[in-house]
């Protein structure tokens, strides 16, 4: 059943032609209604403002957009924490879309000097994906699309939850750093889809949200289940792999269960995490949960 949580936003104030409305992190920004010409600052945002069908309006997005592939095409700005002011000038934006998980403010603010209305962003957990798709929807005036989507997105959800509600909840180690060993901890959105998944993060009680362990603390925690970020550089894999190997008795190790884990689908906050979870609990639960197959 959807939540009533998603009930769309009420404008502060609406006129003809322009919108205001608060933006995650509590701004109050005005701007041209339906926008025209959108420019994404980050991957998550050009992945929602997609599925939502704007690929005409987005004119602009970070060199890191990878997905989907009519990203590419568009014009590169810079990166999460620099960005070439002359060509986003040069695009003429009524609209630009930023994160607080890596765009830094003061770029935002010196954008919104520049004349170009800035919309913030700033998921931390599942259910906060689902609420910036819908806000998202609300200032793209793509209600309708926006609903359609989170909708899909909390029933496959459920079913996740359905199928594993009963299974053993397995500890998983997630790991997303190498040199150190970094994983994640209470608050992040690995933890946070672990759970979901139906397994217990060796690091939930953390309070860091991306704590360094040593494998002496590794070791002590003895995860049943080792998921490797495909965040690591490209090739690394089988090296970590091996370097895992080497430790047998953690259980995961010793009973085969170190896996890869694409991590676009589980540290991007878009449409696009809940197949992350999906592949998450197939790796926690195999034989007893598969992921479903999409038409």
């Amino acid at each position: 059943m959807i939540l009533c949580m998603f009930i769309f936003l009420t404008p502060l104030v609406s006129d003809a032609g322009t919108l205001k409305l608060k933006d995650e992190v509590g701004r109050e920004v005005t701007f041209s209604f339906p926008p025209k010409r959108i420019v994404s600052l980050a991957p998550n945002i050009t992945e929602i403002l997609f599925s939502l069908g704007l690929d005409e309006e987005v004119v602009g997005v970070s060199i890191h957009c990878n997905y989907p592939e009519k990203a590419k095409s568009r014009v590169r700005v810079g990166s999460y924490i620099s960005i070439d002011f002359e060509r986003v000038i040069s695009l003429k934006p009524d609209l630009i879309i930023a994160t607080g998980a890596g765009n830094p403010r003061e770029m935002v603010e010196r954008l919104e000097r520049l004349g170009f209305p800035s919309f913030v962003i700033f998921p931390k957990r599942f259910e906060d994906v689902l609420q910036s798709i819908r806000h998202l929807g609300r200032v793209s005036a793509k209600e309708r699309e926006a609903l359609s989507i989170i909708e899909s997105m909390q029933r496959r959800k459920e079913k996740v939850a359905e199928r594993t509600k009963t299974l053993y909840r397995p500890k998983v180690f997630l790991q997303i750093g190498e040199s150190p060993i970094v994983t994640v901890g209470k608050g992040s959105f690995g933890d946070d889809l672990i759970r979901l998944a139906g397994g217990e993060n060796v690091a939930g009680k953390d309070k860091e949200m991306y704590p360094r362990l040593g494998m002496e603390e590794i070791l002590k925690r003895s995860p049943e289940v080792i998921l490797i970020s495909s965040m690591n550089p490209k090739g690394d894999y089988e090296r970590i792999l091996r370097e895992w190997e080497r430790w047998k008795m953690i259980p995961a190790v010793k009973q085969g269960r170190i896996h890869l884990i694409d991590s676009d689908l589980i540290d991007r906050p878009s449409p696009r995490i809940i197949e992350g979870l999906e592949e998450m609990a197939t790796l926690i639960h195999p034989g007893r949960y598969k992921k479903p197959v999409q038409n």
